[in-house]
């Protein structure tokens, strides 16, 4: 469905000084950096470009409208592979943003959170990439940017058999899966499902206790469609980024709210979260201390939506597990302070030390 050959369009004007460096800023980063990362657009990449954007095809055109700088810069870099699911002509385009090269050091596969996207990694991204790291950011089924026009089931087993089948055709290699949040969840199970494919698992504010989406699975599907266009309402995203972050400006808060709802504007996205809700989602639990892989347990110390106490409990019942805080950062630090996050990353997937 997708040529795998860039375009050869340029990228488009860097915004405002003041905003990049306010972004720059917040992002943890120096404006050196982000004259580098807005390099790697003109590389060959294996997505079609639009000839005036620069932004794969695929994404909602309202991409054009996000303005932090290392979203587009990744969004650019976003492309979509094809991933067998079934019999040899079933196959999903799925989105992810490839390394450049292969290292030495096992991959890092980053996940995200509950209905998101690998934008989310747009800070943290480019930090790995200076580290050394093979560094892959693959959007889970059902979420992110993948081509769903067949409405294929998106059950958390759905979505394990996708992630296996991406990484046996293209990663084939024991990885370092990091998994913020629910993507935490993702990660245990895929972990214990397929555990030749996991080295190290990184699990950040991990939402692993939820015991599946409960009584959300038995709404008639008028409600459920009903509720999940609310989900990807503004003002809902907006108030879910007030707790998410801390201490970011009204026009950041506006701006990352486009970010995190830009996959909801893709036709299928309310029967992939439908699907996935009438599923009953992941209840992981009983698979926590059957985790055989060593494990980094990150934790933001200004966390509003998971609670230390949980992260403590994680630590305990994995059987092999450190762990890590992130000061003045909320349940999203990847975006908040990604310098922090990149550096414990690498320093676990070289040598099992922060």
């Amino acid at each position: 469905m997708m040529s795998l050959v860039w375009g050869s369009s340029s990228p488009p004007p860097p915004p405002p000084e003041a905003a990049v460096s306010t972004m720059a800023k917040k992002c943890g980063a120096s404006r050196g950096l982000l004259s580098s990362s807005r390099g790697v657009v003109s590389n060959s990449s294996g997505a079609v470009a639009s000839s005036t954007t620069g932004f794969p095809s695929f994404l909602p055109k309202e991409v054009e409208k996000i303005k932090d700088p290392y979203a587009r810069t990744l969004a650019q870099r976003m492309e979509r592979l094809p991933v067998q699911i079934g019999s040899s002509e079933s196959f999903i385009m799925s989105s992810c943003v490839k390394p450049h090269k292969q290292s030495e050091i096992n991959p890092v596969v980053l996940l995200h959170c509950f209905d998101s996207s690998c934008l989310e990694w747009r800070c943290a991204y480019p930090l790995l990439e200076e580290a050394g790291l093979e560094a892959w950011a693959v959007d889970v089924l059902g979420w992110g940017f993948s081509d769903l026009e067949r409405r294929p089931p998106c059950s958390a087993a759905s979505k394990r058999h996708h992630l296996y089948q991406f990484w046996k055709s293209y990663i084939r290699r024991p990885m370092i899966l990091v998994g913020p949040s629910l993507g935490a969840s993702v990660a245990i199970d895929f972990a214990v499902h397929h555990p030749v494919a996991v080295e190290k698992l990184v699990l950040i504010n991990a939402s692993v206790y939820a015991e599946g989406t409960g009584d959300l699975a038995k709404l008639p599907k008028f409600l459920a469609y009903a509720g999940v266009s609310l989900l990807k309402s503004i003002p809902l995203r907006l108030y879910a980024n007030l707790l998410a972050f801390n201490g970011i400006s009204l026009s950041t808060t506006f701006d990352w709210t486009n970010v995190g709802r830009l996959h909801c504007l893709l036709p299928w996205w309310k029967d992939a979260t439908v699907s996935f809700m009438s599923s009953g989602g992941y209840n992981v639990i009983s698979q926590i201390k059957q985790v055989k892989q060593k494990a980094l347990v990150i934790c933001s110390e200004q966390d509003h939506i998971i609670s230390y106490k949980q992260i403590l409990r994680l630590r305990c019942e994995l059987p092999y597990a450190i762990m890590r805080l992130i000061p003045d950062s909320g349940h999203l630090p990847h975006v908040e302070n990604p310098t922090s996050v990149a550096k414990l990353i690498a320093g676990f997937a070289r040598n099992d030390c922060c």
